[in-house]
């Protein structure tokens, strides 16, 4: 597929995951004097509700960021982001790069894609990842939203296709060894985009 599902630029970008529940703790009722049955309900839901708190800081202190913050709708990101992590446009250019050489090779796939300008597929899906991970904004400022599946809406992504261009992408990404955390997210995100992108039932 040209690309996957996503969101507009800016701070869409990546899926939001912000900071944690506010939860029942300090400044609460429960610190306010007044006395609780420890057995009752209101009580246990307090109790909970801390514990998932404590759980979510705990998590987010070792949790990529999920939100790139940028100068502009399409401008360079400030914070730190994946794209930056695993090691910016090179490793994107391996990861795309490696997939569409299979693709190109694939019966089922290949129709999908123009004979002259697999250049372009690839610099399409390419700068699409990139701006989804918090790297530069090119693919919004040169085609806009992306619509993806208005985009794949002309082309038979079928369950089979989806299987086997999601197979070329683990290959490529098994290649890149991202760290584990990142190789996870990504892994994560394509499968749920590529189910995205079914349009035809075979």
């Amino acid at each position: 597929m040209n690309e996957v599902m996503g969101s507009s630029a800016g701070s869409r970008e990546l899926r939001a995951g912000l900071g944690a529940g506010e939860g029942v703790g300090k400044g609460s009722e429960l610190d306010s004097g007044v006395n609780f049955d420890p057995g009752s309900d209101v009580t246990r839901e307090a109790q909970i509700s801390e514990e998932q708190n404590s759980q979510e800081q705990t998590s987010n202190q070792t949790a990529p960021s999920r939100v790139t913050l940028r100068m502009g709708e399409t401008g360079p990101a400030i914070s730190d982001t994946v794209w930056q992590r695993v090691g910016g446009t090179p490793t994107f250019e391996k990861i795309v790069a490696s997939s569409y050489r299979a693709v190109r090779a694939y019966p089922v796939l290949a129709p999908m894609y123009p004979d002259d300008d697999w250049e372009g597929a690839e610099w399409r899906l390419r700068t699409f990842l990139e701006q989804f991970w918090g790297g530069p904004a090119t693919y919004s400022k040169q085609r806009g939203h992306p619509r993806l599946r208005m985009r794949h809406q002309p082309f038979p992504v079928t369950p089979k296709a989806r299987e086997h261009w999601l197979k070329h992408m683990h290959a490529a990404l098994d290649e890149a060894e991202l760290p584990p955390m990142h190789d996870a997210a990504f892994r994560d995100y394509i499968e749920r985009a590529a189910l995205a992108m079914v349009n035809r039932f075979e």
